[in-house]
């Protein structure tokens, strides 16, 4: 049976959390990193320093042993004190996926890095203009050259903190771009390597992450930069989209309880026809109907993870729960909205702001549509006769 009660331990991390956020990420502060499209190094450090950047790093590189519902918890919170999207925890999501595929010695440059700035030491490049869900139409090449060395040439899209981070991780398909080849590579070298170019792209939310594309022209670096196995590059990367995924419905999950919290205590202070609004049916029926959503959604996700740390496959859950909480987190946004009127739709309110971001998160580590391809798939195995 399912336990959803919080150890004391968490409890201790979510409170210190919460202590860090109103230290840290005052709401002048958020505002500025939107603008400038990043977050200032000092406050990434301090995270860092705080010890919640370490979890799931492993312990043998100065990691702390972690767990998925613990994660789940971590974020959400993250999210919910800072009405924000908080890229801290991806930071070190990604050095641990970099201790599962990269060399000791990459892994340990990387941990280096990440310790002197606390911010993700690679950006990710994966999508491309016309092959974003579609990965098998994929067009960027790697070619071995018989020397020693390999030329990449292609265009990534959607890259985030390609602007900011040292080094970039790219994924190419070795040799043909035709989609019948499988086979493609992880390559990760530095951002100022020759041949690469940025254009940045301006995202509508989601802005304190900056987001690039990315131009691969004859990009030259040495056979040691493959992470892995050869060929076998997109399959390493799938090994961790479950966790990702409990990770994004973790963030956007945190948005939704905002923005619940914002509109019921503007419901309960706003003051019309002589009455508080949240004395009228109609809003409480919209406040029910999204404390519902988040409750689902919370049980959603804590079910999830609770199966990933007990060994439990969670290929169909993750995806159900990727679909379903995004969503779910944009509609709660929206209502908040409206609840809040006009006042809602300003800069003055942080609930413009999680709408946004919540909105994004339909897109973002796969969109609604591709978790139903995966989810209807799974689903079909699951209730199948023999």
């Amino acid at each position: 049976m399912i336990d959803f009660s919080i150890t004391d331990e968490q409890e201790l991390m979510l409170e210190n959390l919460r202590e860090f956020c109103a230290r840290e990420c005052t709401e002048e502060r958020i505002q500025k990193w939107y603008e400038q499209r990043h977050i200032d190094r000092d406050v990434c450090k301090a995270y860092l320093d705080a010890g919640f950047g370490y979890m799931f790093i492993p312990e043998e590189y100065g990691g702390v042993s972690s767990d998925a519902v613990t994660l789940a918890l971590v974020v959400t919170e993250l999210m919910r004190c800072t009405k924000a999207t908080m890229p801290f925890m991806s930071y070190g999501l990604a050095m641990y996926d970099l201790s599962e595929f990269g060399t000791p010695e990459l892994m340990k440059q990387g941990m280096e890095l990440y310790e002197e700035t606390g911010e993700q030491c690679f950006s990710l490049a994966l999508s491309e203009p016309c092959a974003g869900s579609d990965n098998m139409s994929m067009q960027t090449v790697a070619h071995w050259n018989g020397d020693g060395t390999v030329t990449l040439n292609g265009v990534k899209t959607m890259v985030s903190l390609a602007e900011t981070a040292p080094f970039m991780l790219v994924i190419a398909k070795d040799e043909d771009p035709a989609r019948e080849n499988k086979n493609m590579s992880m390559w990760m070298f530095p951002t100022d390597t020759p041949g690469i170019k940025l254009s940045p792209l301006h995202k509508i939310g989601q802005e304190i992450t900056n987001f690039s594309e990315v131009y691969l022209d004859n990009v030259t670096i040495p056979e040691s930069s493959l992470l892995g196995e050869r060929g076998n590059g997109f399959i390493q990367l799938m090994q961790n989209f479950e966790l990702e995924r409990i990770m994004l419905s973790s963030h956007s999950l945190g948005l939704a309880k905002a923005a619940l919290e914002e509109a019921a205590s503007y419901a309960g202070q706003r003051v019309a026809f002589g009455k508080t609004i949240g004395s009228f049916q109609l809003i409480q029926e919209k406040l029910t109907d999204m404390e519902i959503k988040v409750q689902n959604m919370e049980n959603l996700l804590l079910k999830t993870a609770w199966e990933f740390d007990n060994g439990i496959p969670i290929r169909l859950d993750s995806a159900l729960a990727k679909r379903y909480i995004s969503m779910a987190a944009t509609e709660v946004c929206s209502e908040a909205m409206q609840i809040m009127g006009g006042i809602g739709y300003t800069t003055e309110s942080c609930v413009g702001r999680l709408w946004k971001d919540a909105r994004g998160s339909q897109f973002g580590g796969g969109t609604d549509e591709i978790m139903v391809h995966i989810s209807g798939r799974q689903i079909i195995k699951k209730y199948a006769r023999n």
